[in-house]
């Protein structure tokens, strides 16, 4: 089975492409039926991708050398393409991370999408995105890579607006669609311009033939190309704008989304081809930057937000940007095992705010939740445990991936962004635990009437609090089993304690102060927004970023449109269009003079003309005898 698995991962993207066909063309009215069958193609998928991982972990030679195995697409004169499958720890990393989470979310989705009208079509969406990202992730190919990663944001504008008959829901999806593009025109010139210059876009080929390159000049410019795309499908800022409003979609979706495909694809293809950034510091002082600033700037936001899923749109985008720091600062296993911890966490965090919600009838603003956890005690000590972990509290996942972060970070020298790292961990364990006080502590609400989600939601719940808890475990620093096999030359310098006692301090007292302000009486969170309104009002339109976008638009796109239309009226018609047509009507008008149609009349033109003749002719041929018939001066 583990050999089968390795030299078949094919089959673990194609299980759900067939059950989106199977969705399709046959179950679509039978929602449950539908369901199963998504369901069972992803499970199916991770008992694949972790006999696949079986066989990669147990194989040291993969680390240097991974297994690839590729057919011929298409090739021409100059031009040679091949679609395969590219194995090695990274890869089947991710390969059991999204079955596994993807498998539970869509578990989950049973309860959460019951009796919706288009529930059958949900699933068949949804194994189309799980479909699309695992083929994404072992692509061997750049060009193939891009194919999948355009059908995620295909799948992702389908989801986010799934709910179409929601103007927000229609508008976000159009806005996520729109500024993904954007950057991925970037992304398909970084490509191209690649292979124009080594002449192939196989992973493991441009592996050996980038570094070394003389022309650092022109490996910036296809760093900056390629990060394009991963800077608008990761949202990192600038092009962030999009994935906050994604929570328009159903909560299995933007859990999916944020916690083990789209937003992570982005920092997937930077770590596969970080040998390319590797090259050119300033390349990897971009990619540090980026995620530095993208992870401080978004955990200034969140701290202002009032809806629940709002809230950890952010906080995904701040964790994003922590992998990106990582990738700068040259520590792909660092990246990879945050990315890793995330998505457990993260998916918990989403499907107990989609508890809430189900629970709450769609109402969404902390500010009217409260006291839950006497109605709903499994989603809230589940919300809990995925707090803590994100807060990074030890031993919970996620404070030994952002320590490895911190570690690395301090240790690549770069003290700036180790500070501003440091304290985003602070802003982190205070934005979500403000949320955590909130909704599920402090008096109740008494317009709300909540009652606990059915198993088949709270069990994905559970589990997933379980691997909150212990996926972090094999990457601590006295067993660094993650850091081993997933590694780009990098050197682990073992356990930091003062890195770990000063995150956990700040995590610690990040939630204290949370606690301190939210926990009870929230009239010191309301004297708190009056006396920095500023600064609160600030973070609370974030920064304004979405009203730059607007007047940007409005003025320079919208103008530019209105001068072209000016231009296509008044030039193109007007003058060019118009002008000939005028040139054709006015020398039409003067033919037609000549042209009456009548045979009577050109049998007389032609008379008149030969009589004419023969009286020239008669007077000599000469033009003064024509003029003397006519009474002309001699």
């Amino acid at each position: 089975m583990v050999e089968f698995a390795m030299y078949h991962a094919w089959i673990i993207p194609l299980l759900p492409a067939l059950a989106f066909l199977g969705i399709s063309l046959l179950t679509r009215p039978w929602p449950r039926l539908s369901a199963y069958l998504a369901c069972g193609s992803m499970l199916v998928g991770f008992v694949f991708a972790a006999s696949a991982a079986v066989g990669v972990f147990t194989d040291p030679e993969l680390i240097e050398k991974p297994l690839v195995y590729a057919v011929r697409w298409f090739s021409m004169p100059g031009l040679f393409i091949e679609a395969g499958v590219q194995l090695d720890p990274t890869s089947t990393m991710m390969l059991v991370m999204v079955t596994l989470v993807g498998s539970l979310i869509f578990i989950y989705s049973i309860g959460y999408m019951h009796g919706d009208k288009g529930e059958s079509t949900f699933f068949a969406y949804l194994s189309l995105f799980a479909s699309m990202m695992l083929g994404l992730v072992i692509s061997s190919n750049l060009l193939e890579m891009f194919l999948f990663w355009e059908g995620v944001g295909l799948c992702s504008y389908l989801l986010i607006g799934f709910w179409w008959h929601k103007i927000s829901a229609r508008e976000a999806a159009k806005k996520a669609f729109v500024t993904c593009r954007v950057a991925d025109f970037g992304l398909l010139l970084g490509l191209i311009s690649l292979y124009l210059v080594f002449g192939t876009l196989n992973i493991v080929e441009l592996a050996e033939k980038i570094p070394g390159f003389p022309n650092t000049g022109l490996l910036l410019l296809l760093a900056v190309l390629v990060f394009l795309g991963p800077i608008g499908k990761s949202g990192q800022f600038p092009l962030h704008v999009w994935l906050p409003d994604a929570m328009e979609g159903p909560t299995p979706v933007s859990a999916l989304i944020h916690a083990a495909t789209m937003v992570v694809a982005g920092v997937y293809l930077v770590g596969r081809v970080l040998f390319l950034f590797a090259e050119v510091p300033a390349a990897m002082e971009m990619v540090a930057v980026v995620g530095g600033f993208t992870a401080f700037f978004a955990a200034t936001i969140a701290i202002a937000q009032r809806e629940i899923k709002r809230i950890l749109a952010y906080s995904t985008i701040s964790q994003i940007g922590y992998m990106m720091l990582a990738l700068g600062v040259g520590s792909l296993s660092a990246s990879m095992f945050h990315l890793w911890t995330h998505a457990y966490f993260k998916a918990l965090l989403f499907l107990a705010a989609g508890s809430v919600l189900h629970a709450l009838h769609d109402r969404a603003d902390v500010w009217e939740m409260g006291g839950l956890v006497r109605k709903m005690p499994i989603t809230t000590w589940t919300f809990v445990i995925a707090s803590a972990a994100i807060a990074g509290i030890p031993p919970l996942s996620g404070f030994w991936s952002k320590d490895e972060i911190l570690a690395m970070t301090l240790a690549d020298g770069h003290p700036v962004l180790f500070l501003l790292a440091s304290f985003t961990a602070f802003l982190t364990a205070f934005y979500m635990w403000r949320l955590t006080f909130l909704a599920f502590f402090g008096p109740e609400n008494p317009e709300n009437h909540p009652h606990e989600s059915p198993p088949v939601m709270t069990v994905p719940l559970m589990l997933l609090a379980f691997f909150s808890v212990v996926v972090g475990w094999v990457g601590t620093p006295w067993w660094p089993f993650f850091g081993e096999w997933i590694r780009f030359g990098e050197v682990h310098h073992g356990a930091n304690y003062l890195v770990m006692v000063s995150s956990t301090l700040l995590g610690v007292a990040g939630i204290l102060l949370a606690w301190y302000i939210y926990h009870d009486d929230r009239t010191r969170a309301y004297a708190l927004a009056e006396r920095f309104k500023p600064v609160y009002k600030l973070l609370w339109h974030k920064y304004y970023i979405d009203e730059l976008y607007l007047w940007f638009n409005h003025t320079f796109i919208d103008g530019a449109a209105k001068l072209l239309y000016l231009f296509d009226i008044y030039i193109v018609d007007g003058v060019i269009v118009n002008g000939i047509g005028f040139l054709t009507r006015f020398s039409g008008a003067v033919l037609r003079l000549g042209q009456t149609g009548q045979l009577q009349t050109y049998a007389l033109v032609f008379f008149l003309g030969v009589l004419m003749l023969a009286v020239l002719l008669a007077l000599g041929g000469s033009p003064a005898g024509l003029l003397t018939l006519l009474g002309g001066v001699k």
